[in-house]
């Protein structure tokens, strides 16, 4: 795969009917599901879960997304989607990059960017990311983008 960057979290995704639009391929909000679902694995590869948001009263929360659609994905196609944490201030925001590939022909179909701010759950403010956060998300960082 020609990945942006080394070591992605990758997930695989089957393009089902419901994923398409009038115009026949992959509709925008879905795309954007798609994001979600590969923040959210990645995340929880690292050791934190929702149940790990909760008992901190903490949470990562989209700030900006910024989406590049180059191709479009059509129904019944496997694609891969890859991500890596790619910027952090080590207080209250983090970025992530994705990258979506279609394996068969190697096309990169989408480039995005999502900035992230730590909340608490409790009230829906901004708040420092608590030490489990910093330590979990920096590792990923430090190994997306080596010194």
């Amino acid at each position: 795969m020609n990945w942006l960057r080394p070591g992605p979290f990758v997930v695989d995704i089957d393009v089902q009917p419901a994923d398409i639009d009038g115009l026949g391929h992959v509709n925008n909000t879905v795309y954007v599901g798609w994001l979600e679902r590969c923040a959210w694995g990645h995340s929880q590869s690292l050791g934190l879960s929702l149940d790990e948001y909760r008992s901190l009263d903490r949470a990562m929360a989209v700030l900006r997304h910024e989406i590049d659609y180059i191709a479009s994905a059509h129904e019944g196609e496997r694609l891969q989607m890859g991500t890596w944490i790619v910027d952090t201030d080590g207080r209250l925001k983090m970025t992530r990059q994705f990258q979506l590939i279609r394996p068969a022909d190697g096309l990169t179909l989408l480039r995005a960017q999502t900035t992230f701010v730590c909340i608490e759950l409790s009230s829906g403010r901004p708040k420092r990311m608590p030490e489990l956060f910093l330590e979990r998300y920096g590792k990923a960082f430090a190994e997306s983008c080596p010194a």
